[in-house]
């Protein structure tokens, strides 16, 4: 599990670290979305804000590795649109449509992980 406690200054990111953390998040949704459906995910507000918290740390991740690292993001499926639906998960909370964000977790995060992973 990811260190609760803020740190201080750290010495500059690797893309190992950034696709770990990605890995990471992915593996948590993978625990937490376990044997969920759709109706499960809409009726548990815990479940919803745990999805989102993942999220934004993927697309974080990206956005960090995007910036640091272009070379490393330039075959990345997806790259901008998961970045994006980090955008909208931090800036746009009041317009979440929980319908797609089940759909990415389902049908579109295996993707990511298999490219994640090709790289870690």
């Amino acid at each position: 599990m990811r260190s609760m406690v803020l740190k201080g200054p750290s010495m500059p990111r690797s893309p190992n670290k950034l696709y770990q953390d990605i890995l990471q998040a992915i593996s948590e949704l993978e625990v937490f979305c376990k044997d969920k459906n759709i109706d499960d995910f809409l009726e548990d507000r815990q479940l919803q804000l745990t999805v989102e918290r993942e999220l934004e740390i993927i697309g974080e991740a990206l956005s960090r590795l995007r910036r640091e690292f272009p070379d490393h993001a330039e075959t990345i499926p997806d790259i901008e649109k998961i970045i994006g639906l980090r955008n909208v998960l931090a800036h746009g909370y009041d317009v979440l449509d929980y319908e797609i964000l089940w759909d990415v977790i389902v049908n579109r995060m295996h993707i990511l992980k298999k490219s994640i992973s090709e790289r870690a």
